[in-house]
């Protein structure tokens, strides 16, 4: 469903694929997913998109944020807002739809084809929207989790539905083997 020449831009929702993929069992590469893309078209601009919290002193998700930006995707970052809810609970908000959507729409005029990182149904009229501007739209989410990731309406919409887990090979990290025994006890010996 990709042409060698058609005009590519990735718009990742970061909290969506990162679910996606955990939920699938699998963490993503991140360089790997950028190479499989550029093979597929001409790649103008890979976005990922996060909201971060801004007053904790260590976020988990700063070294990823800073190695996209280093290697090759714009970030597009905010500051998540932390809340109370009614029952007590400290909850964090970080909705990034309207920056994507808004990016989206000022980049189509110059692409043939966006690839949506994400299952959110609330895109599906970004993506209508897309298409009537003659831009395809493919959509990467999965079926295969329980529930699925991806909305009914959203993968209707798509032009083209991507399996997140048929990508595992192309764009999952290796899992890490643990050390065997051996190597283990040479280690600790100073070996």
């Amino acid at each position: 469903m990709f042409y060698k020449d058609e005009r590519l831009a990735l718009f990742i929702d970061g909290s969506n694929l990162y679910a996606a993929a955990k939920s699938l069992g699998f963490d993503i590469d991140y360089k790997l997913l950028r190479a499989e893309f550029m093979r597929r078209g001409k790649l103008l601009r890979a976005f990922y998109y996060t909201a971060l919290l801004e007053n904790d002193e260590y976020s988990p998700i700063r070294p990823l944020v800073d190695w996209l930006h280093y290697n090759g995707f714009t970030m597009v970052t905010k500051a998540a807002k932390e809340y109370t809810d009614s029952q007590g609970r400290r909850k964090v908000k970080g909705n990034m739809d309207i920056e994507l959507a808004v990016n989206a729409m000022e980049l189509a005029p110059h692409v043939d084809h966006i690839v949506l990182f994400s299952g959110d149904g609330d895109f599906r009229p970004l993506v209508e929207s897309l298409q009537r501007q003659g831009v395809r739209v493919s959509v990467v989410s999965t079926i295969r989790s329980q529930p699925p990731m991806i909305s009914d309406e959203l993968r209707r919409q798509a032009d083209n539905f991507i399996e997140l887990d048929g990508l595992r090979e192309v764009i999952g990290r290796p899992p890490r083997d643990p050390m065997p025994e051996r190597d283990r006890e040479e280690e600790f010996a100073g070996k």
